[in-house]
């Protein structure tokens, strides 16, 4: 009887993906002014490494597709007004803040950072204020990412072709999870928003999909990026797991890289895991385990 292997693949998504030049769309031009130059289509949060991190999952799945029962996907789902990204912010004089900081709820009641939406200042200050006294992150200003309906919010293209190939050869179907469609709540995780909204569901504990992953017998974890959705979910998934089971999670580490000076904060998430029972592999560990499993 085949075991249930099940893959997670968090957010294999074009913006952050290091991705070569022959990955990137056509540049796009304004069709009103043909004199203006076309603007390049990159990825708006690349992390390096990434695109090799995808190029190995996409082989994965290419090799041992006859073993994976099923296959997750999560998607960072972004509107363009969203607390998380700089665009929602300006400084003390009103102007622009630069993507990469950082914002505490001292700094918006200072005035040296306040919403560039006024009315929204009652809400940004009690989101912070519950943000802090979780203790898991401080509010970053991102570049603006993963917005729904664009480039790149859509999956890497070599991952995206094996799992169709799988999912043509087993008549299967990719799950997939979508988050962070709430503009006041940051999403790292596929679990739950790092301050849930009493008033919107899909910030909530995911229990459906927790429900999906506890029937596997092994759960790989792959994806983008490790020092923040990566970890954020593997967090979440070990909190609602049985912790006489942990070994059941498996973290492939050459499948995934962390934020660029993040790297301390990747180092102490794997070294807790492996502390707490899970297993820390590549992908080329798994392999064997796949293609045993075809053959069962």
């Amino acid at each position: 009887m085949k075991r249930k292997l099940h893959l997670l693949v968090i957010d294999p998504q074009n913006d952050f993906c290091d991705l070569p030049a022959d990955y990137l769309p056509s540049p796009v031009g304004v069709k009103a002014a043909p004199a203006v130059p076309a603007l390049p289509v990159l990825p708006a949060l690349p992390v390096s490494g990434a695109h090799a991190d995808m190029l190995r999952v996409a082989e994965l799945i290419r090799q041992g597709r006859d073993g994976l029962s099923a296959i997750s996907i999560t998607l960072d789902s972004h509107h363009r007004f969203d607390i998380a990204h700089s665009s929602f912010w300006m400084d003390a004089g009103q102007g622009a803040v630069t993507p990469f900081t950082q914002i505490t709820a001292a700094d918006v009641r200072q005035g040296k950072y306040l919403p560039r939406k006024a009315s929204a200042l009652p809400r940004v200050l009690a989101y912070l204020d519950a943000l802090e006294a979780a203790g898991r992150y401080t509010l970053m200003a991102w570049p603006v990412h993963c917005e729904i309906g664009s480039w790149g919010h859509n999956v890497h293209a070599d991952v995206r072709a094996a799992y169709n190939a799988w999912e043509e050869r087993t008549l299967g179907m990719v799950n997939k999870i979508s988050k962070g469609s709430n503009p006041w709540t940051e999403h790292y995780s596929a679990v739950q928003a790092e301050v849930p909204d009493a008033d919107d569901d899909s910030t909530q504990v995911n229990q459906a999909f927790l429900a999906l992953l506890r029937g596997s017998d092994q759960v790989y974890i792959t994806g983008e990026a490790g020092s923040h959705c990566v970890r954020a979910t593997t967090e979440h998934i070990v909190a609602n797991w049985d912790p006489r089971q942990l070994s059941q999670l498996v973290l492939l580490t050459d499948c995934m890289s962390p934020v660029t000076g993040f790297d301390a904060q990747y180092d102490d998430f794997v070294r807790d895991m492996r502390a707490r029972g899970l297993r820390i592999a590549q992908a080329a560990d798994i392999v064997p385990e796949l293609l045993a499993n075809a053959r069962r």
